[in-house]
């Protein structure tokens, strides 16, 4: 009884541990062919958004050099001498080529997104703050003052435009 148990054993082992063996073969066998399979799906995924991604970025630098307070000023004149009719315009302007470009939001990061709204949040509040002015009498006046104060500082669009530029660096 004790050989046949021992005969036992010493084919059950070996033929255990061929089996465990050949199971973990097979397990990783199969957990690379899916982290290959996965590999090359992302990859031809990336090589396909990758020039959409680069479009978005394209427009929204595009929208940023826009509404340049300087770009916005010299393309938009004012149709009357009414300050908040001018105001009113630019905002405008500003508002539309925005909401066009808004599917772009898609393609760019999220902070990349935050800080091309802030820049444009900030456009508006600088020509609003211009507006209430109190030299500001007159639309061209109000186009004078917001230049004037562009002197003292960069436009809020050159911060996110920078922005951009190094965030497209990383995508290389």
């Amino acid at each position: 009884m004790e050989q046949q148990l021992i005969n036992l054993l010493m084919y059950t082992i070996p033929a255990l541990v061929t089996g465990a063996i050949a199971y973990m073969f097979f397990k990783e066998h199969v957990e690379n062919e899916n982290n290959r399979r996965n590999f090359l799906i992302t990859k031809d995924l990336q090589k396909e958004a990758f020039p959409i991604r680069l479009q978005a970025y394209e427009r929204m630098s595009l929208f940023l050099e826009r509404i340049a307070p300087s770009k916005l000023l010299t393309r938009i004149s004012p149709t009357s001498s009414n300050k908040e009719d001018y105001e009113n315009l630019l905002v405008a302007t500003i508002e539309q080529e925005f909401e066009h470009n808004l599917s772009q939001q898609i393609y760019v990061s999220d902070q990349c997104w935050s800080i091309i709204m802030a820049a444009k949040n900030a456009t508006i509040q600088l020509i609003r703050k211009a507006n209430m002015n109190d030299k500001t009498d007159t639309a061209n006046k109000l186009r004078e003052v917001i230049l004037t104060e562009l002197i003292d500082k960069p436009a809020p669009s050159n911060a996110a435009l920078s922005f951009i530029k190094d965030e497209v660096g990383e995508l290389w």
